[in-house]
């Protein structure tokens, strides 16, 4: 038996933004099996519901929330929300994020630049701003941004991208620090390719990429491990090249 099935989640509540499908779809699964009641979060209705019914079929607690991160009152109003039907927040998963690549970073587009800081940096502060204070005031929680290895080394043609992800790292090792203090754990995860429809993955096995399943372990084993640590980041890669 793993070790995150013998932990309940029971009485906690986990907001994941991005949960409509792929990596965050099963982020939501995976901890409503261990008991979490999940709110999910994304631009889109329909694939929220349809996560939060499959959810729901399997046993587990799951609401739907629209939600635009790159639009602070769309998050501010979330965060009410949250706080007003389910009382709390535990953990707080910052999932939503686009891909960038668009070639060489001097023939991007600026409005593509925009686009993909303003979902995969400023939307975490965004969350954090408005879900930290909730956790201050319980004195517990976790928070977890997933970034990507393409915040740890050089991706060409994809400049914007992996600024975003390289600033996401920083900002999540900053917060960390400064929430250690009430009691509240702040970790990254960086994966590698990943097979969801996020970004192509021309001439990669996908039989031999990292599931979203994967994603979804590691959280997983970050919410679950004991209250005198935490890890401040997970490097995830396939066990064979894809």
């Amino acid at each position: 038996m793993a070790e995150t099935d013998k932990v309940s989640l029971n009485g906690q509540v986990a907001v994941i933004t991005g949960a409509g499908r792929g990596i965050g779809a099963a982020i939501a699964a995976k901890l409503a099996s261990l008991g979490a009641a999940v709110a999910l979060c994304g631009r889109t209705h329909p694939p929220l519901q349809a996560t939060a019914d499959a959810i729901s079929k399997a046993g587990g607690r799951a609401q739907a929330f629209e939600c635009d991160v790159t639009d602070r009152r769309s998050v501010e109003a979330v965060a009410a929300r949250v706080d007003q039907t389910l009382g709390r927040i535990d953990i707080l998963v910052n999932n939503a994020g686009v891909a960038g690549f668009g070639g060489p970073l001097h023939q991007l587009p600026p409005e593509s630049w925009d686009q993909v800081l303003n979902t995969n940096l400023r939307g975490v502060y965004f969350c954090i701003r408005a879900f930290a204070p909730m956790m201050i005031r319980a004195r517990s929680g976790h928070i977890i941004n997933i970034s990507s290895l393409a915040g740890k080394n050089a991706l060409p043609n994809g400049a914007a991208y992996a600024a975003s992800k390289w600033g996401l790292n920083g900002l999540t090792y900053s917060v960390a620090e400064e929430l250690r203090v009430h009691n509240i754990r702040v970790s990254v995860v960086c994966p590698g390719s990943v097979d969801t429809e996020l970004s192509p993955h021309a001439g990669k096995d996908k039989s031999k990429m990292l599931q979203p399943e994967d994603v979804a372990h590691a959280v997983a084993m970050l919410v679950t491990q004991a209250p005198q640590s935490f890890v401040s980041e997970i490097l995830l890669r396939p066990t064979q090249k894809p």
